[in-house]
């Protein structure tokens, strides 16, 4: 729980820092491949290439392909169509997609769940409901499929970790995650990346310092550490506390003129959203153990 804790705390702050620093002025694809390759950096002086399941490499490079590649490719873009607190939150949806990978991966079917995410858009639209456009249903769009393979490479990983016990520590088997990013981002940027916009001052090379070395370097491998040490509710539920906690960081020291009865309205019904597919999930469980 407390790498958890943590990890929340240090990515409070990067939301706002990509937001205000980044987007629009650095190139989101040079921005995550080089978080990618710094965070790698710290991690794979210390991986164990022998002795290692083959299986466990490939889910990991599977998980940091999902978790960490698509998922800030996808979040990079989003910055460029949505304000700060609305890409926080909309994250808050995360635990959602957690459910309905893990139905899926045991065939389940609960139609709670679709509700939900249905009642997530109407959220989103309240947040935007003068200037709803096309741009904004995209940006939506992109954070949704970040969420899926953020939610995805969370439960990968736990997976892989449960399914492949070591004697061997952690952070000697997770150098082999961001090999997985790496395959996904380094494609990217040869293809849509634009070389002439790289980081133009210092500030703005600190800043991608910062959210490589620590935000996606000892972050990352915190929270996917925290994953393995909690239940899943309990890390649903710290996969939410990012978004109060980045809200505060970004409403109080940058953005101050939001609209916040709008954001509490929106952010309300989707709150409400998570609260509709707990509830079903309660009532099937229910269901089974009456029948």
């Amino acid at each position: 729980m407390g790498h958890l804790i943590v990890v929340t705390l240090l990515w409070a702050f990067s939301f706002s820092l990509i937001g205000e620093y980044l987007s629009g002025q650095v190139d989101s694809d040079f921005a995550v491949l080089s978080r990618i390759v710094l965070a790698g950096l710290v991690f794979l002086p210390f991986t164990r290439w022998r002795g290692v399941a083959p299986s466990f490499i490939g889910g990991l490079l599977l998980a940091g392909a999902l978790q960490f590649g698509i998922t800030y490719l996808c979040l990079y873009r989003s910055f460029a169509l949505l304000s700060v607190p609305e890409v926080l939150l909309f994250t808050i949806l995360t635990p959602l997609y957690v459910t309905l990978i893990d139905d899926a991966l045991s065939r389940r079917f609960n139609p709670w769940a679709l509700l939900a995410a249905a009642v997530a858009v109407l959220g989103a639209a309240i947040i935007r409901y003068e200037a709803v456009s096309r741009e904004f249903w995209l940006g939506f769009a992109l954070l949704q499929v970040a969420n899926t393979t953020f939610a995805a490479g969370q439960v990968l990983y736990r997976h892989m970790v449960a399914r492949y016990p070591s004697e061997l520590p952690l952070y000697r088997r997770f150098g082999y995650f961001y090999i997985g990013a790496l395959a996904v981002a380094l494609p990217s940027f040869l293809i849509f990346g634009d070389p002439q916009r790289v980081p133009a001052t210092s500030l703005q090379w600190g800043v991608l310092l910062w959210l490589g070395l620590a935000a996606s370097g000892l972050g990352m491998y915190w929270w996917n550490k925290g994953a393995t040490l909690v239940d899943a509710g309990t890390l649903a539920v710290m996969n939410n506390a990012l978004v109060p906690a980045g809200l505060l960081v970004n409403l109080l020291l940058w953005n101050r003129e939001a609209d916040l009865a709008r954001l509490a309205l929106g952010g309300g019904v989707i709150l409400a959203s998570l609260w509709l597919s707990r509830a079903g999930h309660r009532t099937e469980r229910s269901g089974k153990e009456n029948s």
